[in-house]
């Protein structure tokens, strides 16, 4: 019987045989650091705007069921400038996975970027062209660039985790943004020397052929991994101890690539929750490796792994 719900969770899974749209987005505009003296209706209506961008454009040419849609926050934090309708601000995007068999959503994207300025007018329509991605204005075209960008690789990253290489063409997608992305005074984040961590290189990182193993990453962390912690966790935890040396021998061959921190945003705590349970011998190696490759989460794996 989990034979066949397993089956049938991964047809459903190919197939996406409904007509929904992919995305179950939520976009959130804060506007707390903007002068009073402005209409705070303005940031309500470009959240609503974004929603609706978001959330009604057809990312793939695949059809979902409403229940497959991938859940994702947008947080768009916005810092006033100079300029009349101008903002910088800051993006953190969050995106979650169903596990098999589960409620449970493991994340798979938590990112902040904080290289975002844009211009904004109440009631401005949300345009975004894949033939013409800098418009006619590219202060205002920046912003649609970007929650594109992000939207293509909230797919990328999911399409990868259910088959191998699965995202590609996704990833082809946000690259195609970044090739073309609006260019002008202030934006930033498009170009290899924006910046080591930044929109260029994630895309530059997932498609690169020298770290085509992040790709087997990914989908051996989700599929062979996490979907299996409910059948066999004893299996799955084992296969997550060879994800973490297929890591450490990328991050070995390939040091201080973006790719490798962006997979561990987030997952500390589900790390630790998985391995918490293994046997002391697989825990101390986890712990190891973990402290080692995740330095920002060291501590909490020395502490909490024992």
């Amino acid at each position: 019987m989990q034979k066949i719900k397993f089956l049938l969770f991964i047809l459903v899974i190919s197939c996406r045989v409904s007509v929904a749209q992919e995305l179950k987005a939520n976009v959130t505009v804060i506007s707390n650091q903007i002068s009073n003296n402005i209409n705070q209706n303005v940031f309500r209506t470009l959240q609503t705007a974004l929603n609706n961008f978001i959330n009604t454009r057809k990312w793939t040419q695949d059809n979902f069921a409403v229940n497959e849609r991938i859940e994702c926050n947008f947080l768009l934090n916005l810092q006033p400038t100079q300029d009349l309708n101008v903002y910088n601000a800051s993006l953190t995007v969050q995106a979650a996975r169903p596990v098999f068999n589960t409620s449970y959503l493991s994340p798979i994207i938590n990112f902040k970027d904080d290289n975002i300025i844009f211009k904004y007018m109440e009631f401005q329509v949300m345009e975004f062209n894949e033939n013409r991605i800098s418009g006619s204005d590219p202060l205002t075209s920046n912003l649609t660039a970007v929650m594109a960008y992000y939207a293509y690789m909230v797919l990328a990253f999911d399409y990868d985790s259910y088959s191998l290489k699965g995202g590609d063409p996704y990833f082809q997608k946000a690259q195609n943004i970044v090739n073309n992305a609006p260019d002008g005074r202030g934006i930033a984040g498009w170009k290899p020397f924006d910046g080591q961590r930044n929109r260029y290189w994630l895309a530059e990182n997932m498609l690169n052929s020298r770290y085509a193993i992040m790709h087997d990453v990914y989908y051996n962390y989700y599929r062979l991994c996490m979907d299996k912690l409910y059948e066999n966790e004893t299996a799955a935890r084992a296969e997550l101890l060879n994800v973490l040396n297929l890591l450490n021998n990328f991050i070995t061959d390939n040091p201080n690539k973006m790719i490798s921190q962006f997979f561990f945003q987030g997952k500390s705590t589900e790390l630790i929750k998985i391995f918490s349970k293994a046997p002391q011998q697989d825990k101390a190696q986890a712990s190891e490796i973990l402290q080692r490759l995740d330095i920002t989460n060291a501590a909490r794996y020395k502490d909490e792994l024992k």
